[in-house]
């Protein structure tokens, strides 16, 4: 396959437009959000605020949401969040401010996924939860309002829990203090709660090792526009790793807050050239040139964990990931499942404890038929990989959860 020469757009991030959207939604004022990603996530963030009985005009690319400090859901409300962890995990703790019982639920795969430290820390603070088919899953019903603001949870298991509770901790009656029993994983995405929240209004929110806190107060109306999703432009910019060429991503530059956007730099260290612009980043590998193994810990980028097992089977040099465990409880089995299906196409690569270890395979690979297991980060990383030997996608429409249109740039990167 010839190497590829492209400038590519990537959706907003989902990461900021949900945390946005919550900020929005406990505003003194009406907030406009603009660029949001047209995936599942978002659109079902937007469905559960409406639910909640929030004024909320647009959808993706652009929309107003009129802000309710003192929420108050309508009786009998059910936030149906689909598929989208993130935004029932939010959801789940902005619903358990309003005085009015809501039950939270989604499709079976998103009932199936882990709640339970949550709904704990919830219960600390004085929220009433009452669970539905499953302890620490959903369906679930919270009714507040919280009377507490002290509460500890593992950091360990998913970093949205702790995002969650921080954002609804201006509105608790001393503000939240949150200790953590284990230490935290996927840091930068709690760092970027921060920062949105201050985009809010909220300022003096401190993160430390084992304990964060944040303050009363009150978010301000805010007009945002969200930036490109890093984690979307992985994929794009791993396709110049493993075809060779050049790979150029529009908005997404030096002044990103993503975690996710340290993934150009991780193909720096896999023999790629990077250059970052304010306004973009690109790729680009000279054919000739090995990509290299690396030995990494990805806690703090852990969805970029397919992308990379992608170009490491390319690569000349084994590559070790490591510390990210826990992404066996997201959308699929992020090492078991992934391990599996890269077996299929030829893939030298073993699970083990806390990540994966991939082998030189380029010389190995075949054409497959591979599962997504639901999940959209396999579906975007097995395209990838489809660019050097051809590869089938089961449920190739998973990746609506976070970019419709991903098929169409894939087949159009030339």
């Amino acid at each position: 396959m010839p190497p590829v020469d492209a400038r590519v757009s990537v959706p907003g991030s989902k990461s900021i437009a949900n945390r946005a959207l919550v900020c929005a939604a406990l505003a003194d004022g009406t907030s406009t959000l603009t660029n949001l990603p047209d995936g599942d996530d978002t659109t079902a963030m937007l469905e559960c605020l409406r639910a909640l009985g929030l004024a909320v005009d647009g959808a993706a690319p652009s929309a107003t949401i009129a802000g309710s400090p003192g929420l108050a859901a309508p009786s009998g409300t059910t936030a149906f969040a689909g598929l989208a962890g993130t935004t029932s995990r939010f959801v789940t703790a902005l619903a358990a401010l309003s005085p009015v019982a809501v039950t939270i639920d989604g499709y079976p795969p998103l009932r199936a996924r882990p709640f339970g430290p949550l709904h704990d820390a919830l219960s600390q603070l004085g929220v009433t939860v009452t669970p539905g088919d499953t302890v620490g899953g959903l369906p679930v019903r919270v009714q507040g309002p919280p009377t507490g603001s002290l509460v500890s949870l593992p950091g360990d298991v998913s970093s949205q829990f702790v995002s969650a509770l921080m954002m609804i901790g201006p509105r608790l009656p001393a503000g939240l203090q949150l200790d953590l029993t284990t230490e935290l994983v996927s840091r930068p995405y709690v760092e970027l709660t921060t920062d949105v929240m201050g985009w809010f209004g909220i300022d003096g929110v401190t993160v430390g090792e084992r304990s964060i806190s944040v303050p009363v107060g009150l978010y301000r109306a805010a007009d945002v526009f969200v930036e490109p999703d890093a984690s979307s432009a992985s994929y794009p910019l791993a396709v110049a790793a493993v075809a060779g060429g050049r790979v150029t991503v529009a908005g997404l530059g030096t002044a990103s807050r993503q975690g996710d956007a340290r993934f150009a730099d991780l193909l720096a260290l896999m023999g790629c050239t990077v250059e970052w612009q304010p306004d973009s980043v690109t790729v680009w590998r000279d054919p000739a040139t090995p990509l290299v193994g690396i030995d990494i810990d990805m806690a703090d980028i852990s969805d970029l964990v397919p992308t990379v097992a992608v170009v490491a089977a390319c690569a000349t040099t084994p590559t070790r990931i490591r510390g990210v465990g826990f992404i066996r409880g997201k959308e699929s089995d992020r090492l078991g499942d992934l391990a599996r299906e890269l077996t299929q196409a030829g893939v030298r690569i073993a699970e083990t404890d806390d990540g994966l270890a991939v082998e030189p395979s380029a010389d190995r690979l075949r054409p497959a038929a591979l599962g997504t297991h639901h999940d959209h980060r396999l579906a975007m990383a097995f395209g990838v990989l489809g660019r050097v030997v051809p590869i089938e996608v089961d449920d190739p429409d998973v990746v609506s959860k976070s970019w419709p249109a991903f098929w169409t740039m894939l087949d159009g990167l030339q």
